[in-house]
């Protein structure tokens, strides 16, 4: 696994990102590739552990440890070392669809459990995954790859995003019939609409695997709302022999305070969606940030997203509020190995915000109470509160607001990145599907059997909101279940 001795001779080492203050001027994507020479040393630092909890991809603590769609990731690794980069591409196809995107878009809970971190910063996984998928790209390895034989059966899959193109890609590999149903103008899902184009290139990134699964069979029908006049569920359980669900969860917290009708105040998916199309020039009436200070309430990925996009409309100033605490700079007593480091973190846009007006945006501890607007509806400022965390008398830990604290920010616009509740559920109820208590489709990990025969479900509309890698694998799973019940066993992994 790499060399002996390499985790003692080797520093970790990340390719270089492009200037902050560069890149906030297009949306090209901001990670550099690092040389072969250098990733050679890099998978020369996974050591012969013994114990690869990399790629166990369990849960623990409620959080993921180890890569969820179990890369054999010291194998690839050691293979990269040894030069041997078409046999680590194969090595790494056999658990991942996709890894060009989970190398660019997953945060990596494989490095988070990796054995060398326990005592040394972990071996750079994610990249040395990234760029054996894009070397094998560049080398003409990978091409479409057709079904020997075709079942004779169809799989409609609702809805293209990770958990959906995954399932897509392994029943097609199983000889099945696929088509994959989207209402948005593009496939991708979240990958296309909700990932913006300097994390994750569309046209050359997801357009270029989009094409292959096309090239080895796979339909797309898009602008089609499954459950509307569009294509009734009747219609579709008539015409395929099973159906897996995996729409993702849309529906956004919001947050119900005085003035949320003001103009100017949208949810991140909204301001992210419509900057993605303008981007592809598929529309030109997006939501701009040019000129104005923006507040963006949420402190998690897509928060982040809102701050790099708003910076590349060229804002006038950007805060951001997160109502939890600082993360400790090193993982606490009560967050040990192989746990996911619950440490603090500085990403893109962070980056770029420190750079363009000299300070990180976050402010922890922090909500909104009010918005204030002008008299012709439009939002102006954002009060805000300190908050402390304190158990109720249920046991349970809510925010208390902090007397004294209370401060006013500028706001023309506002965004709200706080996170999903789950599903929508318009579709659900047409096919009379069972749902678990928090709304999500109700169907067993590893089973994704819905209550309503031949119709499973993966993804976040099963889990809830959840990282992008987890959707993969429940996308996997579920086409190896639909496999099952349609030919009566399977080969599928």
């Amino acid at each position: 696994m790499g060399k002996t001795t390499g985790f003692m001779e080797y520093q970790r080492e990340i390719p270089s990102d492009r200037d902050p203050l560069e890149r906030i001027k297009d949306w090209d994507e901001f990670h550099l590739h690092m040389p072969e020479e250098a990733l050679r040393t890099q998978g020369a630092r996974c050591m012969d552990c013994g114990i690869p909890f990399c790629h166990t991809g369990k849960l623990i603590s409620g959080m993921a440890s180890g890569c969820p769609v179990n890369n054999l990731i010291p194998e690839w690794n050691d293979l990269v070392y040894r030069k041997l980069w078409r046999q680590a591409l194969e090595r790494l196809h056999k658990t991942n669809n996709f890894p060009e995107f989970t190398g660019r878009v997953c945060p990596a809970p494989c490095e988070g459990s990796c054995t060398l971190g326990i005592i040394d910063p972990a071996v750079t996984i994610k990249n040395i995954e990234v760029s054996i998928v894009e070397n094998g790209f560049d080398e003409g390895w990978i091409v479409p790859v057709l079904p020997t034989k075709r079942t004779g059966k169809c799989v409609a899959v609702v809805g293209s995003g990770p958990a959906g193109l995954s399932a897509a890609a392994q029943l097609n590999k199983a000889g099945h019939t696929v088509t994959v149903f989207e209402r948005a103008d593009l496939p991708g899902g979240l990958l296309m609409y909700g990932i913006p184009n300097m994390k994750l290139d569309k046209r050359q990134v997801v357009m270029r695997r989009i094409d292959l699964m096309k090239a080895e069979g796979i339909s797309f029908v898009c602008n089609t709302e499954i459950g509307s006049s569009d294509y009734p569920t009747a219609k579709l359980q008539q015409e395929f022999d099973a159906i897996v669900l995996t729409t993702g969860a849309t529906v956004p917290r919001d947050l119900p305070i005085e003035g949320r009708s003001l103009k100017g105040i949208h949810v991140a998916m909204e301001f992210l969606t419509a900057n993605t199309k303008t981007v592809l020039d598929t529309r030109s009436d997006f939501i701009s940030a040019q000129g104005k200070d923006v507040v963006i309430i949420g402190g998690g990925d897509t928060g982040t997203d809102c701050v790099g996009t708003s910076l590349r409309h060229g804002c006038a100033s950007v805060s951001q509020l997160e109502i939890m605490p600082r993360s400790p700079d090193e993982r606490a007593a009560d967050n040990p190995w192989p746990e996911w480091p619950k440490t603090h973190k500085t990403d893109y846009g962070q980056e770029e915000a420190a750079a363009k007006f000299g300070a990180d945006p976050r402010t922890y501890l922090t909500t909104a109470t009010k918005f204030e607007g002008d008299e012709h509806g439009n939002v102006t400022a954002v009060h805000t509160v300190q908050v402390n965390w304190v158990r109720n008398d249920k046991g349970q830990f809510v925010p208390q607001h902090v007397p004294g604290t209370e401060q006013v920010l500028p706001a023309q616009l506002v965004l709200l990145a706080m996170g999903f509740l789950g599903p929508e559920q318009t579709l659900i109820d047409a096919l009379g599907i069972e749902r678990d208590p928090r709304s999500n489709v109700k169907a067993d990990y590893e089973k994704y059997a819905t209550s309503q025969p031949g119709i499973f479900a993966a993804g976040d509309c099963r889990r809830g909101q959840s990282l992008v890698v987890w959707a993969f694998n429940e996308g996997r799973g579920a086409a190896r279940e639909c496999d099952r019940y349609l030919m009566g066993s399977t080969e599928l992994p």
